[in-house]
């Protein structure tokens, strides 16, 4: 199991290091990471996002501590 938890944090390592490789010179050049299809992705998963956020705090808010019954 040890040996699982080690060779997966390898493979997070590695994936950041050639992300940092292959990202940051290119942002540094200008070039956009994304696409154009790209964004539009990241526009739409954040609006939905912040949607279902607004709407759980709202459920969490409006639930109160003194009416949950004892199982």
């Amino acid at each position: 199991m040890t040996a699982m938890i080690v060779g997966l944090l390898v493979c997070l390592a590695l994936s950041v290091a050639v992300m940092g490789l292959v990202a940051v010179p290119a942002r540094r050049e200008g070039r956009e990471i994304l696409t154009a299809r790209g964004e539009r992705v990241v526009v739409k998963v954040r609006e939905s996002a912040d949607g279902a956020a607004s709407r759980t705090s709202g459920l969490i808010s409006s639930a109160s501590p003194g009416k949950r019954k004892a199982s």
